[in-house]
């Protein structure tokens, strides 16, 4: 396993990154010791960042992951999350930032947590982010129960305001850096290179639409895009290659973040995700790729607030 120097911060953090949403069946319901046994394998296997939510199966996910870990807690950096709780629900407050944050080391089975972050910050009035949330943030931090701030969001336009305005230590952004949409290279690297902030990729696999399967029912990318992906996939397919593995090895050789996070709950997650770091990418297929995807390049759904989209 590769590891790097989460930006600024004492953290170095695994390329490979344990996202836990599926622990909390946010995609289907899952074998919970089969979900035990793929975190303990995932650590076994030098893999150490693990991410959750309190939204990631409505606390489910914390709850399970805290019990996983157990002992090993010791072994990994954890972060977890605040401000979204559901579908719909979302609150930054000073009091319910400082709230959550005990929630969830009572789910987690700890007492802090390496970073906390700020969910999906484009669904709400982003000046009580920098104002209100941020500084509690910070509060939190001195007092022991994190040891680093960061935000999330889909909208890279917002992550970049907010961190030029507000001082944070991580972002994770998400579907933007990978084989189909590669913004992120552009709008948010360079301000995290120049301000030392640590940049965490996730959905290497543009939430599932590079895969065999294809994009899910629930997927809010265009017909267009969607079509692109399985033809991406197909393309992979006769040459001999599954288009998951190098779609992850994209994501895992682009040097300017320090960790991908794909989302695992079975042991075979894990091996599979693993083994994608010695794929080769066979000559000439990443420019056969690019053709294909030029058509839809970039293309992403809107989320959060209007005043929080991308321009399009």
């Amino acid at each position: 396993m590769e590891y790097r120097k989460l930006g600024s911060t004492d953290l170095e953090v695994s390329v490979l990154g344990y996202g836990a949403s599926p622990l909390g069946n946010e995609f289907e319901e899952i074998d919970v010791r089969e979900g035990d046994r793929a975190v303990h394998m995932a650590i076994d296997l030098g893999i150490n960042f693990f991410d959750t939510s309190p939204y990631y199966g409505r606390t489910l996910s914390e709850e399970r992951l805290g019990r996983a870990l157990g002992s090993r807690r010791k072994d990994i950096v954890l972060a977890t999350k605040c401000g979204r709780y559901d579908m719909d629900a979302f609150d930054f407050s000073a009091e319910r930032v400082r709230s959550s944050i005990d929630e969830s080391l009572r789910r987690l089975r700890t007492d802090y947590v390496d970073i906390y972050q700020m969910h999906d910050i484009e669904f709400v009035d982003r000046e009580q982010v920098i104002s209100e949330a941020l500084p509690v943030a910070r509060e939190l931090q001195r007092a022991g129960k994190c040891r680093y701030v960061g935000i999330t969001a889909l909208p890279l336009g917002i992550l970049r305001d907010v961190a030029e305005r507000a001082e944070v230590d991580s972002i994770l952004s998400y579907a933007r850096y990978n084989l189909m949409v590669d913004d992120l290279d552009a709008e948010l690297r360079p301000l995290c290179a120049e301000r030392g902030i640590g940049l965490i990729n996730a959905s290497p696999l543009h939430l599932r639409i590079l895969t065999e399967r294809g994009a899910p029912p629930w997927h809010l990318a265009s017909e267009e895009v969607q079509q692109v992906g399985q033809q991406l996939a197909q393309h992979c397919r006769a040459r001999g290659v599954d288009v998951s593995e190098a779609a992850l090895k994209f994501c895992y050789d682009y040097p300017h973040t320090a960790s991908v996070l794909v989302g695992m709950s079975k042991s075979r997650h894990v091996e599979r995700n693993l083994k994608a770091f010695d794929f080769e990418q066979p000559d000439g297929l990443l420019d056969e790729i690019r053709e294909m995807v030029d058509p839809v390049r970039n293309q992403i759904w809107p989320s959060g607030l209007a005043e929080n989209q991308d321009p399009r």
